[in-house]
């Protein structure tokens, strides 16, 4: 090898954020969330009787990974009855853009693979 030649390491995925993606789209309820609370639907009750299917067990379970990943932020209102209600972190508005990208990827993959 000359002086001259560069040696390239290995290029690995970035960890945490395929992970992140891995762990969103293996949730089958993450993307049905994100919808519900694009329509203004906050609130966990209302979500549970908005979606056929889901349960309060498995969307507490989707939302406290999505508040861990930073995606989505919990709000706890000081009322009785209590009231808690999420929304998209500014860090979540980035993940889903890019959520967004991938359906478009594949929107695009799905028309070349059937033409």
């Amino acid at each position: 090898m000359t002086a001259n030649e560069k040696i390239f390491p290995r290029k690995l995925a970035p960890q945490s954020s395929a992970r992140m993606v891995e762990t969103i789209y293996g949730c089958k309820w993450s993307l049905t969330v994100y919808q519900l609370l694009d329509e203004g639907i906050n609130r966990p009750g209302e979500m549970v009787r908005q979606v056929e299917g889901l349960t309060t067990k498995v969307l507490n379970q989707c939302l406290k990974r999505n508040v861990e990943f930073g995606i989505l932020e919990k709000q706890i209102f000081n009322e009785l009855p209590p009231r808690v209600e999420y929304q998209v972190t500014p860090f979540g508005e980035k993940f889903l853009a890019i959520l967004e990208q991938l359906e478009n990827l594949q929107s695009e993959i799905d028309l070349y693979q059937s033409s």
